[in-house]
């Protein structure tokens, strides 16, 4: 019997990889921008007029050819932009303005207001460019993402179904800088993608994604509008949730959008990791700990205490990594598709022990860096701001 512990330590993680591939495969096998191909079969219809939110805050990676790919859509509807700043010494403000006299024709204006809501100041940035809305599709996008062409027409199909009130979208990152920025990019191949395709088969969706929101104007509102999140850390799982709650139905986008990375530290990385297990852990407290139990390198430390030789313990460690490579592979090769694996493959185990650390790292504090400055997380995800 003590011959099987190991692999019995290595069940749930080894279970959960293939449920995890078999649920993407499922969701992904109707082919990407599956919303824009509905959208096209149904062109008598009227377009939702969008107005896409930007809230910025400093320069991200390659600013100005992100916020251009939101100018490049092949969408037959009116469209808008707004972007949003507190301060008008924001750097990002120039490429802004670049950005507008680069597209004279289209719509596009930037509000700059240093009104504070609450201590999330990317809330209180969607609040001060609400009013400038003119469209009942609001579409809430982070400073680094960029989107194909077909993601607008991809996002809006989702709302044909009156049921509908928000769409959010997968995201990805096909080009890193070094091992810090890989080790971030490898967690949404290995784990964020695969979690979201579990979630949405066996619940569907309860949250939202923060790196694109669309909403419809009528959802938002009957949520309380961006003024419900301005205390919150994450907004977009908050987003999500409330209209969830609120009655309406999440869909998921097939299309994605990338996640534009510049070179940072492994301390920058690691510390964005621990504020977002501390968001979930607060936010989500019962799956938050559940979740420990499908953590790889959980079952590499279980495996390798129960074994009784050196032997069995790499077997079973070894029969678990070749079946999640292998599914990991096929997240990068074929449903994902940034094409990171197998280049990066060798860092997989090394993010499943950063990723066990931070988890645990998670039930030891409350506070929390974010942007320049201190919060401390409150029961269900509030955020109080520390001196």
């Amino acid at each position: 019997m003590r011959m099987l512990l190991p692999f019995f330590s290595i069940m749930p993680a080894l279970i959960y990889a293939l449920i995890t591939l078999y649920c993407g495969w499922r969701f992904f096998s109707k082919g990407p921008g599956t919303g824009s191909r509905d959208l096209v079969t149904a062109n008598s219809l009227v377009l939702p007029g969008v107005t896409i939110l930007k809230p910025v805050k400093g320069m991200d990676g390659e600013s100005y050819s992100n916020f251009e790919s939101f100018c490049r859509q092949s969408f037959a509807g009116n469209m808008q932009i707004v972007f949003a700043a507190a301060s008008a010494d924001d750097p990002a403000i120039g490429v802004i303005q670049r950005l507008i006299s680069a597209h004279p024709d289209m719509d596009i204006s930037l509000v700059v207001n240093p009104a504070i809501h609450g201590p999330n100041y990317k809330v209180s940035n969607l609040i001060n460019a609400f009013p400038k809305a003119r469209h009942d599709i609001i579409i809430v996008c982070d400073s680094d993402i960029r989107v194909r062409p077909d993601y607008l027409s991809s996002v809006t199909a989702h709302f044909r179904d009156p049921r509908v009130g928000l769409v959010t979208s997968l995201y990805r990152t096909s080009n890193v800088h070094g091992v810090a920025t890989a080790i971030e990019a490898t967690g949404f191949t290995a784990e964020m993608i695969p979690n979201v395709m579990v979630a949405l088969r066996l619940e569907g969706l309860t949250f939202a994604l923060g790196a694109s929101m669309a909403v419809r104007r009528e959802s938002l509102a009957s949520i309380g509008g961006f003024e419900a999140l301005a205390d919150y850390l994450a907004d977009d799982y908050q987003l999500g949730n409330k209209v969830h709650l609120a009655g309406w139905r999440i869909a998921l986008d097939s299309c994605f959008v990338e996640s534009i990375m510049k070179e940072e530290s492994i301390i920058s990385v690691l510390s964005r990791q621990l504020r977002w297990a501390r968001t979930m852990r607060v936010s989500r407290p019962g799956g938050y700990l559940a979740s420990g139990m499908t953590l790889p390198f959980m079952a590499v430390m279980l495996a390798a205490f129960t074994a009784p030789s050196i032997q069995l313990s790499l077997t079973a460690i070894t029969l678990l990594y070749a079946v999640r490579l292998g599914v990991t592979t096929i997240y990068s090769r074929r449903l994902a598709g940034d094409q990171l694996m197998p280049v990066w493959l060798w860092l997989v185990p090394l993010r499943d022990m950063l990723g066990f650390f931070t988890w645990a790292l998670a039930f030891l504090g409350n506070s929390v860096e974010w942007r320049g400055s201190r919060f401390r997380l409150k029961p269900g995800g509030k955020l109080e701001e520390l001196a």
